[in-house]
C-alpha cells in the first residue's frame, strides 16, 4: 500500500495581509469555514486504497466582529474595526510608526508629550518665566557696573544670532530659505524689533526695571491706538473702556516714582509705539515660515541695526573707558561671561514665548503674558530692594490689573471670530 505524504499549509498571519482580507459569501459560509490539508502525490492505484490518517483541522471562524483561529489567543478585528490583533508584545505598522500591544489590542504609540501635554504646556509657561525674570535681574546688574545700553542690546541679539547659526549648522532646525520679497517684508518688522528693543534697554539702564515693565504695560493702549487709527479697525467701546485703568495706572506710578527720570519714561514709551509697528508689519509679513526660523531672520537683521548706532553714540566712551572700567570693577571673566549669559537668556525666553503661544489658546496666553509682568515687577522689587511709594504700588497694581482685563477682552473676541470662521455657513 501506497503511503500518503501530506504537507501541511504554513499560515504565516501578517497585520498588514490581513487588514485587507475579504471572504467572497459566494465561496465560504458566512459562519464556518474548514480549511483541510490536500496530498502532494497522485492518487494510489485504483485496486488498492488505504484509510486516510486523521488529519489534524485547522479552522477559521467568522464571527460578526473578529476572526478567530485555532490556536490562537489573539482576535483580529475586520477592517471596518480599528483593532487588530498580533502575537507580539510591540511592533511596526506598514508605515514604519511604532505602535503598542495592550492586552492583544494594537494601538497607536503615544509619545510623553502626547499623553500628559498639560505637562509639556506648564514646563514651557515656567521655563518663559523663569528665563524672563533671570534675564532681567542680571541685565539691570550689569547695567549697575557698565551703564552701555546700545552695546548691551548689540550683544543680546548677536549671541542670539550665533545660537541661531550653530542651531542651523546641526540641523535643529533646518535653515528656511529666503528670498528677496520676504527679506523686503521682514526688514521694516526688523528695524521697529531692533529700535524698541534698544529702548527698552536704555530704560532698564535709566530706572528701576519694575517702572520700565510699569510703562510697558501701556503697549496695549498704542496697540488699540494703532489699529484704530491706522488700520482702520473699529475698537469696540469695551476694549477702550478696558484701557482706561492701564492709563489711570500708570500716570498714578509714574508721578511718585522714587527712580524717575525723563530718559527712562520716553525711552520705554519709544519702545511701546516701536513694538506696536513691528505688530502691525509682522501683520503684513506673514509667511509659512515656522516660528523659530522668522524670529532668527528677525534677530540677524535687527542685530545689522544695531551696530551702527552702538558704534556711533557708544563707541569712543567705550574705547577710553568703558571695557576698563567693567573689568577693573568684576574682573574680565565675571564680564564676558555675564555679557553672554544675558544674550543667551534673552534670545531663549523670546523664543519659549513664541513656541508657548503656539501651545495654547490666545486667552490662555494673554493671561500668562499679564502675570509674566507681574512675577518680573515683584521679583525686581525683591532683589534690588527697590523702595516704591504708596501710590506707585497702588498705581502699578491697577494698570496691570487693566492690562489683565483688556487681555481677556481681546482674547475672547479672538476666538469667537475664529470659531466664526470655522463654522460652515448654514
Amino acid at each position: 500500500m501506497a503511503s500518503i505524504t501530506t504537507n501541511p499549509i504554513n499560515l504565516s498571519i501578517n497585520r498588514s495581509r490581513f487588514s485587507s482580507l475579504y471572504l467572497s459569501p459566494n465561496r465560504i459560509s458566512p459562519n464556518f469555514v474548514t480549511l483541510q490539508t490536500r496530498s502532494l502525490l497522485p492518487p494510489a492505484s485504483p485496486l488498492s486504497f488505504s484509510p486516510l490518517p486523521e488529519i489534524r483541522k485547522s479552522s477559521v471562524e467568522l464571527s460578526g466582529k473578529a476572526l478567530r483561529f485555532s490556536g490562537w489567543s489573539q482576535h483580529l478585528r475586520r477592517r471596518d474595526s480599528a483593532e487588530y490583533s498580533v502575537p507580539a508584545a510591540a511592533a511596526a505598522d506598514a508605515d514604519g510608526s511604532e505602535i503598542e500591544i495592550s492586552d492583544g489590542v494594537a494601538k497607536p504609540f503615544k509619545s510623553f508629550g502626547e499623553r500628559f501635554p498639560w505637562l509639556i504646556t506648564g514646563f514651557f509657561f515656567f521655563m518663559w518665566y523663569f528665563l524672563n525674570v533671570i534675564f532681567n535681574i542680571l541685565n539691570k546688574k550689569v547695567y549697575n557696573y557698565f551703564p552701555y545700553p546700545y552695546f548691551v542690546s548689540v550683544v543680546h541679539l548677536l549671541v542670539g544670532v550665533v545660537y541661531c547659526l550653530v542651531s542651523w549648522s546641526v540641523g535643529l532646525p533646518k535653515r528656511a530659505p529666503i528670498n528677496k520679497e520676504l527679506l523686503a517684508l521682514l526688514t521694516p518688522v526688523a528695524f521697529c524689533h531692533a529700535l524698541g528693543h534698544v529702548m527698552s534697554n536704555v530704560s532698564f539702564a535709566a530706572v528701576a526695571v519694575s517702572f520700565t515693565h510699569t510703562i510697558k504695560a501701556l503697549e496695549p493702549f498704542f496697540n488699540a491706538a494703532a489699529s484704530q487709527f491706522v488700520l482702520g479697525q473699529q475698537i469696540p467701546l469695551s476694549l477702550w473702556l478696558s484701557l482706561a485703568p492701564v492709563v489711570i495706572g500708570v500716570s498714578m506710578a509714574s508721578l511718585t516714582e522714587l527712580s524717575f527720570n525723563w530718559t527712562g519714561f520716553i525711552s520705554a514709551m519709544i519702545s511701546n509705539i516701536s513694538f506696536t509697528y513691528r505688530s502691525i508689519y509682522s501683520k503684513k509679513a506673514m509667511t509659512g515660515m515656522d516660528s523659530t526660523n522668522l524670529y532668527a531672520y528677525i534677530s540677524i537683521i535687527a542685530l545689522a541695526f544695531c551696530i551702527p548706532p552702538a558704534i556711533l553714540i557708544e563707541g569712543p566712551r567705550l574705547m577710553q573707558y568703558g571695557f576698563s572700567d567693567a573689568i577693573a570693577k568684576v574682573g574680565l571673566y565675571k564680564f564676558l561671561s555675564d555679557l553672554f549669559w544675558i544674550g543667551m537668556f534673552y534670545h531663549l525666553y523670546n523664543q519659549l514665548a513664541t513656541n508657548t503661544l503656539e501651545r495654547v489658546a490666545p486667552l490662555t496666553h494673554a493671561v500668562g503674558n499679564v502675570l509674566k509682568r507681574v512675577f518680573v515687577i515683584g521679583f525686581s522689587i525683591v532683589v534690588f530692594g527697590n523702595r516704591i511709594s504708596t501710590q506707585t504700588g497702588i498705581g502699578t497694581a491697577i494698570a496691570i490689573a487693566g492690562v489683565a482685563i483688556y487681555s481677556l477682552i481681546k482674547a475672547n473676541m479672538e476666538e469667537q471670530k475664529r470659531k466664526a470662521a470655522s463654522t460652515p455657513a448654514s
